[in-house]
């Protein structure tokens, strides 16, 4: 008689082959009564005697996978807190960027198929375009892009902390307040969109889509609508970014230009990565807690990975407004 096969297992549990790859682990995303009907079939067929069962329930690579669409300040700062909380965990860390086309989808199913399952134990994707691809291992979400999450998610508290840098400026005296947007697929920079708005509303201020500009954190795209908003007569005196490398892209177009800052302009950033403070003068920023978010992740990717339940799966961080020297009341 031929020896059962994992196909034996699922047609006679009315699941796929994967459902049975997780149901054999014990891995996260199977629902308990699947788990029962797949291990009655096991018994009931002798797969268990089979030396494929035997290895696929042996087989644990001690790896957690960081998967990021690239190697920028945030990801890199998101990485090193990740290694933190891993210290002493007993688990190597692999951070893998996959082929990606600029602002493009899906880059995480197709590293996903590469890692899970036979190279790591888990994952944690950082800025994913999406949030309900499924795997054979636990997967925690970093600063997500839009749509419904099926997946544990941690990110900052994009909103308040955009409400905080436009307020700040409001205080200081500037009512021509810019905003150059980030990627609007990316939960967070809606987020900072409407903490502008909502700030320059609480303060009574009439909203100018014309001191709006998308620069989707591109340097080139960023370089264009500031040249554009900068060389305007009735010009903004404040400008808030919806992230560090934008706010110091917008400096150098504004030292080209001849403006002045912080005297002649005011620049707020978002993130606070190490070169907001090695930009001259340094950046005034709100600060998202980034390695946190990292640490934060790796903490509940190892809950799933031992089984015990999430106290919350969405976390958000508090972010905070840190004052330097891009910021001053406008000139008279």
């Amino acid at each position: 008689m031929a020896r059962p096969t994992i196909h034996d297992v699922a047609a006679a549990a009315g699941v796929s082959v994967s459902t049975v790859s997780k149901a054999v682990n014990g891995r996260y995303g199977v629902a308990e009564a699947t788990v029962d009907r797949v291990l009655r079939a096991v018994s009931d067929l002798g797969y268990e005697s089979s030396l494929i069962a035997s290895s696929m329930r042996s087989h644990k690579t001690g790896v957690i996978g960081v998967l990021v669409a690239d190697f920028e300040p945030f990801s890199a700062e998101v990485l090193k807190g990740v290694g933190t909380a891993m210290r002493g965990a007993g688990h190597d860390l692999l951070a893998y960027s996959g082929s990606l086309q600029a602002d493009g989808e899906g880059w995480e199913r197709r590293s996903l198929s590469r890692l899970s399952g036979t190279l790591v134990d888990g994952v944690i994707m950082v800025t994913p375009t999406v949030v309900n691809v499924a795997a054979e291992v636990p997967i925690v979400a970093v600063d997500p892009h839009t749509g419904p999450a099926d997946l544990p998610t941690v990110e900052a508290d994009s909103f308040g902390g955009a409400w905080q840098a436009t307020s700040f400026l409001i205080e200081l005296g500037h009512r021509r307040i810019g905003f150059i947007a980030g990627r609007a697929d990316l939960r967070s920079s809606i987020a900072r969109d409407a903490g502008y708005r909502k700030a320059l509303a609480d303060a009574g201020l009439m909203f100018d889509p014309s001191l709006v500009g998308s620069g989707r954190y591109r340097q080139d795209a960023v370089r264009e609508v500031a040249r554009e908003m900068l060389s305007r007569p009735d010009r903004p005196t404040a400008v808030f970014a919806a992230n560090d490398l934008s706010a110091i892209e917008i400096m150098r177009v504004a030292a080209e230009l001849g403006i002045d800052v912080p005297h002649d302009l005011s620049v707020v950033g978002f993130d606070d990565v190490p070169e907001a403070t090695q930009a001259s003068p340094a950046l005034t920023t709100v600060r998202q807690p980034m390695q946190r978010l990292g640490e934060t992740a790796a903490g509940m990717l190892l809950q799933l990975m031992r089984g015990e339940p999430l106290k919350a799966t969405r976390v958000r961080l508090p972010t905070r407004l840190v004052r330097r020297g891009t910021t001053a009341p406008p000139a008279a």
